[in-house]
């Protein structure tokens, strides 16, 4: 085991000392010249999930990079259930393998090789595509060519505000929950947004959906997003963030949002609300799906003169609940013609990365890909608060995890 674990810093050291853009190229390399391989790919998820990027080119190169669609592909099932797969194609050998980190599905590892690979060999790509996930998030601060390998098309300017605003990375797993965000954006951009961060003790969510579309919706997004991180990295609690929120779109005049934060205690489990004018959650234990309801205070941005009072309501999560926070483009438009609590309970088998792009697709093909309202949702699996021996690396599978996963 010793031998197999002394590639991982060499790669990493490797790494560093290429440039950002060719970091990807080091690792490829190593795998060539260590198994022979006659080709390696690094194939990157593109932001609705639906294609891979083949990075063999740059942005510069004025070249098309290469698409392939995931639907029915091994490289959907690559990415789904998070699995190695290997199959002998035609003299060579296919090997694909995920590159994942802490439930951020960001792309696959690639490989032909010329004769069929040991388990030590297959040992050691899948450890490989494991430090390939550091090496992209890493460099990916100082380069566009990841950014650019996931946009599938040439965004609004709208689109480009929105999509900064998302949380870097679209998932996140820990002993304690697993959690995805997808974003299905409509024609004229309607600002949604989400966002997460994860502290020592505690879980910050938040769902937020202001008025309007196009470039005047995403600046009231950026208002509002900076406004609600900037309150909560101030340590404050949720009341106060809402106030923030409020009395930002207030004055700087960009009318209003909905929204809801939610903040969950890491060691006690208890979850607590602010509802802000935005539709309810759903929750589905044990099979059943329901809503959650809650008191309803009005949306951000309505307290032109006298500061708006934010309720702080608890609400039952117990270990085992999947928690639906979604805005009114997943209800209303073409959302009225999708049965959402029966695909959310279908899906309930499935990581929640799976299951939010389940729910958008399905709201996107309503409407023929032309959405009149952004579709928006934040799938929270809460495992519990006790559940500190649960591995949370990658994640796939709702029940080939827990299989794999437990000790």
């Amino acid at each position: 085991m010793s031998g197999r674990r002394s590639e991982l810093p060499r790669l990493l050291a490797a790494a560093e000392t290429a440039a950002p853009v060719e970091a990807v190229d080091v690792v490829a390399e190593d795998l060539q010249q260590r198994y022979a391989a006659t080709e390696v790919s690094f194939l990157v998820v593109d932001l609705t999930g639906r294609t891979v990027t083949r990075l063999s080119t740059s942005p510069d190169t004025g070249q098309q990079p290469q698409r392939i669609p995931m639907f029915g592909s091994v490289y959907e099932h690559v990415i789904r259930t998070q699995r190695l797969y290997h199959e002998e194609s035609g003299a060579q050998q296919r090997v694909i393998v995920p590159v994942t980190n802490r439930g951020d599905a960001i792309g696959l590892l690639e490989l032909i090789l010329p004769s069929a690979p040991g388990e030590d060999v297959l040992h050691a790509v899948g450890e490989a595509a494991h430090v390939l996930a550091y090496i992209v998030i890493a460099n990916g601060r100082f380069t566009d060519l990841y950014t650019w390998g996931k946009r599938s098309r040439p965004p609004t300017l709208a689109a480009e505000i929105q999509y900064q605003l998302l949380p870097q990375s679209l998932s996140c797993e820990a002993a304690q929950f697993t959690l995805c965000g997808n974003l299905e954006p409509s024609e004229d951009l309607s600002g949604d947004t989400f966002d997460y961060a994860l502290d020592r003790d505690t879980l910050h969510i938040s769902v937020t959906d202001p008025m309007g579309h196009d470039l005047a919706a995403a600046l009231a997004a950026t208002i509002l997003i900076a406004a609600l991180r900037g309150a909560r990295r101030g340590g404050s609690g949720l009341a106060e963030q809402a106030h923030s929120a409020d009395q930002a779109l207030a004055d700087h005049g960009h009318g209003h949002a909905t929204g809801q934060l939610l903040r969950i205690n890491l060691h006690t489990g208890q979850a607590r609300l602010v509802n802000a004018g935005h539709p309810w959650p759903l929750r589905i234990r044990e099979g059943a799906v329901e809503t959650v309801t809650c008191e309803v205070d009005p949306p951000f941005g309505l307290s032109l003169s006298a500061p708006q009072p934010y309720r702080v309501q608890n609400i039952d999560l117990r270990p085992g609940d999947r928690l639906l926070m979604l805005t009114d483009g997943m209800l209303e438009h073409h959302g009225k013609h999708v049965d959402l609590p029966a695909l959310l309970k279908h899906t309930r088998d499935l990581h929640p990365r799976e299951t939010t792009l389940a729910l958008t697709s399905a709201i996107r093909d309503a409407a023929h890909g032309r959405l009149e309202d952004d579709a928006t949702v934040v799938c929270l699996d809460w495992h519990g608060p006790y559940q500190t021996q649960r591995h949370g690396n990658s994640g796939a599978d709702t029940q080939q995890a827990s299989a794999s996963c437990m000790p």
